[in-house]
């Protein structure tokens, strides 16, 4: 019977007990711990109450009338397989326990149960479970839905150039965001239709986020084709972080490790320079390696100017390659900038090719802006640039 009025914002239980003493003490318990209580004194009327009402977790004897627990348990198992179940089983009925959570049971408890609180517990952890099981399916339907969108657009990039370059475009994030207090910005400017630089930043979880600037080799649809694929790669060690599997994604030394040994795998004939950084937001630090990335990054970290150097080879070349993690404090009018090689080659100076003591020398007089930093290139057309031009910063923003 319903013991109450239905509510929606309500967690329902369904007992099914044909023992009324150990039912209703159990349903009085769970309502006064918030809960909405359904009762069934036999298995018939339970598997009628769960086709009515829905519950969100059903608590079944095994011994009962008309239809026993476990024949109550295949049938809301087929009802509905992912509705926590749990058997509330009487002693000596052991061989039926095994055979209730071979068939899907998600905890079981002997009777008598003399500690309700044992139960309530039991009930807490088969529905954080559920809801947790149910995030998970978000975050790998939204992932597969997102490598869905990446197959189509590989098609696209194969089929057109022009409908590549969309392609590419509609994979690169925002080029001017904010996240979880940092502020992003980014220019990619191609010497073909299609790019073999990338970056993109992401969000990892309430605590870490995730970016990187890539540059593959060579140009033109080859290349945009490894950077599609670098995009769909990041998106599972990004799954499995959300889902318990492993923490790869904030590992940087880790996540290259992995993307290393992909692109062999794959046999793509292409290797890609990359520097990969994860920022944690609670302990303000930045954790990052380098695989072969040119020029490096140059970080502003209370006034001062630093050149993120690093040892690393390009991922995709060599199976033995290494790579390590180096950890900074993020400061005080915290800036991170990192440019392509393609800037460097089309900087204006007087002295012969400009190297990474130009990029220093001038983030020390001019302000860290996009445009500021596009003013040094020097004016090719569009469709003639030697190669490929990034910027991209990030900043710290204002507390």
């Amino acid at each position: 019977m319903n013991r109450q009025e239905a509510s929606s914002t309500q967690t329902r239980i369904l007992i099914i007990d044909d023992e009324k003493l150990v039912r209703e003490s159990i349903a009085i318990y769970l309502e006064d711990s918030g809960y909405l209580v359904l009762e069934a004194d036999d298995g018939r009327k339970g598997v009628e109450l769960f086709c009515e009402f829905n519950p969100d977790l059903v608590l079944c004897d095994l011994r009962m009338p008309e239809i026993d627990g476990l024949e109550v348990l295949k049938s809301i198992s087929e009802l509905s397989p992912k509705t926590p179940i749990i058997i509330v089983s009487g002693a000596g009925q052991i061989h039926d326990v095994v055979e209730a959570l071979r068939l899907g049971a998600r905890d079981y408890l002997v009777k008598p149960v003399s500690d309700l609180a044992v139960l309530e517990n039991a009930v807490c952890n088969a529905l954080n479970q559920q809801q947790l099981e149910k995030e998970n399916q978000l975050y790998r339907d939204e992932l597969e839905a997102a490598n869905s969108e990446l197959e189509r657009n590989l098609e696209l990039l194969q089929q057109d150039q022009e409908a590549g370059r969309r392609a590419q475009l509609q994979l690169l994030p925002e080029p001017d965001a904010s996240l979880q207090g940092y502020k992003f910005r980014h220019v990619i400017i191609p010497s073909l239709n299609l790019s073999g630089d990338f970056i993109d930043y992401f969000s990892i979880s309430e605590r870490y986020l995730g970016f990187y600037i890539a540059d593959v080799s060579g140009h033109g649809a080859a290349a945009a084709f490894v950077t599609m694929t670098l995009k769909s790669l990041v998106n599972q060690p990004l799954r499995q972080f959300r889902i318990g599997e492993n923490e790869i994604v904030i590992s940087p030394s880790k996540f290259l490790h992995y993307l290393n040994k992909e692109l062999i795998d794959a046999n793509l004939g292409k290797h890609i320079t990359i520097f990969y950084g994860v920022l944690d937001c609670d302990s303000n630090q930045l954790t990052y390696s380098v695989a072969g990335q040119y020029p490096a990054p140059v970080v502003i970290n209370n006034q001062q100017v630093s050149v993120l150097n690093s040892c690393g080879f390009p991922v995709g070349l060599f199976e033995w390659a290494n790579f390590e993690n180096e950890t900074i404090t993020v400061g005080k009018n915290f800036k991170l900038v990192m440019v392509s090689d393609g800037w460097l080659e089309l900087v204006s100076e007087e002295n012969g090719p400009a190297g990474e003591e130009f990029l220093v020398n001038y983030l020390h007089t001019n302000s860290i802006t996009i445009d500021n930093l596009m003013k040094p290139v020097r004016q090719y057309p569009e469709d003639n640039l030697p190669d490929d031009i990034t910027v991209f910063i990030i900043t710290k923003e204002s507390q």
